[in-house]
């Protein structure tokens, strides 16, 4: 199991650079999405079901369907 967590705590750091370099903005928000999912990944393989619920719920849940309707919105306004 310890190497599963490693490889899992790479594609973290992974997701993580890549939330900040991609310039797409709905790419950056399902890179985030996947970080949030690696993320409950990690909160089970600590034993902690609480915390990964919880992000499951709110960080891959709720955050990335608020983020896509404000690009949805932002897109939807012209200057």
């Amino acid at each position: 199991m310890k190497i599963f967590s490693v490889i899992m705590l790479m594609f973290l750091i992974g997701s993580a650079i890549a939330v900040s370099t991609i310039k797409n903005l709905l790419g950056a928000i399902i890179v985030f999405m996947v970080y949030s999912l690696i993320m409950t990944i990690l909160w089970q393989q600590l034993n902690a079901p609480d915390l990964a619920i919880t992000e499951a719920a709110v960080g891959a849940g709720i955050t990335t369907i608020l983020f896509i309707l404000a690009l949805k919105r932002i897109k939807g306004v012209k200057k």
